[in-house]
């Protein structure tokens, strides 16, 4: 019933879901050129063959997968991979990133005819859904067409949790869809089971083996020559409240390391001219990326407003400070700076990322603040103190690659539905 009730809403909404994504168009946070296939138009024929079908929502869920599609692609010599995410900027990184044999659309809104026409089209042998991305049309519809479909790397929060519990019968109806469930952590798996998961397995979170961000050395060595001797310190991937911080924190480091230069990395690009708005009161002098301005002796922030690069950041300073935790935002993905050796600082709203922080706090690998006031003396500890910086950047390496083989694990798990693709392909 509960479904039937929300297919009905959709119907009914299609008209406002529209002008919804018709202001996202309009806002630059749609692809106008391919906005169609939001629609379930495909962009790109579908190739012969077996497909197996990832859906992933953002960035950061479809990097996690990376490694495993390249494992399917391997295992699956004569098979191609689709891989769907809902971002812009998702879809510019994928389209870098990707390897041969997959190919990325955007994934269609949960309208029932948006999505039956993408599945008409692409006709998958096998979905993998990344993560927490529960969208019930898409899901049920897939399921109805004989496609086996895969939780890989699931993962739900206690909130979701709380929210799904009111829709409990629509809940269930989705995850009941699903032939196997591999959750993040064992966590993970119980809360999905009290929704109706089925058939849970637990093997690893895939985010362990995520590959080193991608960079372009000659832009390190270009980044590494402007930068010289100066003391200098990583804020990557902050909010709206967070640079401010982050620049009170960079004028209380001056008087203890006049020549510093705090690189500031923007979860979201397109805010830069807001950023430099809030900073203006604070007299900084301030560097842009995207205009091509360059870092001079006289330089406090070089703000980093571009999509794709913190692969080349996090390779400037063994020091990083991991947004998005000052705020209830719940923190971002510490793996990535970890795998570069890089020692970690995060605020105290880590919720998204709870277990991974924990385990690198518990390893020395990361220093947890309790407030913003605290950011400076943290990152001057580290500055001041080589060996403890060595100490947690080797901490920090150690404790990504203390995890495994977690793909290969993934492999074993989904032997069952490749070795059937294998049969027919």
């Amino acid at each position: 019933m509960q479904l039937h009730l929300y297919q009905w809403l959709t119907r009914l909404l299609s008209p406002f879901i529209d002008l919804y994504l018709l202001k996202r168009r309009l806002a630059g946070k749609e692809d106008a050129v391919r906005f169609r296939e939001r629609l379930g138009h495909a962009g790109l024929a579908r190739p012969q063959g077996a497909l197996v079908w990832v859906h992933a929502a953002s960035v950061g869920e479809a990097v996690s997968v990376l490694s495993l599609i390249r494992s399917i692609t391997e295992a699956l010599p004569k098979a191609h991979v689709l891989v769907t995410t809902g971002t812009v900027t998702s879809a510019e990184m994928l389209a870098k990133r990707l390897p041969r044999r997959a190919m990325h659309q955007y994934v269609p809104v949960d309208k029932v005819h948006s999505v039956r026409r993408f599945l008409r089209h692409w006709r998958p042998d096998l979905a993998l859904w990344v993560e927490s991305e529960l969208w019930p049309n898409l899901i049920v519809e897939t399921h109805k067409t004989g496609c086996p479909l895969v939780q890989v790397n699931a993962t739900l929060s206690v909130e979701s949790v709380a929210t799904w519990q009111k829709a409990k019968k629509l809940a269930h109806r989705m995850l009941e869809s699903f032939s196997l469930t591999l959750p993040q952590t064992e966590e993970d798996g119980k809360r999905l089971a009290s929704l109706g998961a089925k058939n849970i397995r637990f093997v690893g979170n895939l985010k362990f083996e995520a590959p080193a961000l991608p960079v372009d050395p000659k832009e390190v060595g270009s980044m590494l020559t402007m930068i010289g001797n100066r003391p200098v310190w990583v804020a990557a991937s902050t909010h709206a409240g967070e640079e401010i911080a982050v620049a009170k924190a960079h004028l209380a480091l001056k008087k203890q390391f006049p020549d510093i230069l705090t690189i500031l990395v923007p979860r979201h690009p397109n805010r830069r001219d807001e950023i430099l708005e809030t900073l203006a009161p604070e007299s900084l002098s301030i560097a842009v990326r995207s205009k091509s301005e360059v870092a001079t002796a006289a330089t406090d922030i070089y703000l980093a407003d571009t999509l794709g690069e913190l692969g080349l950041f996090y390779r400037l300073s063994n020091i990083v400070f991991m947004g998005g935790s000052l705020i209830e935002q719940g923190g971002h993905n510490p793996l990535e700076p970890a795998r570069l050796e890089c020692a970690l600082i995060t605020g105290p709203h880590i919720h998204h990322f709870t277990p991974i922080f924990n385990e690198l706090i518990a390893e020395n690998a990361c220093i947890k603040i309790e407030h913003a006031e605290a950011l400076p003396g943290a990152v001057a500890n580290l500055l001041s103190d080589k060996t403890m910086q060595k100490t947690m950047c080797n901490a920090a390496l150690d404790f990504v690659e203390s995890k495994g083989s977690v793909v290969a694990d993934y492999m074993e798990a989904l032997g069952p539905f490749i070795t059937q693709l294998k049969a027919t392909s």
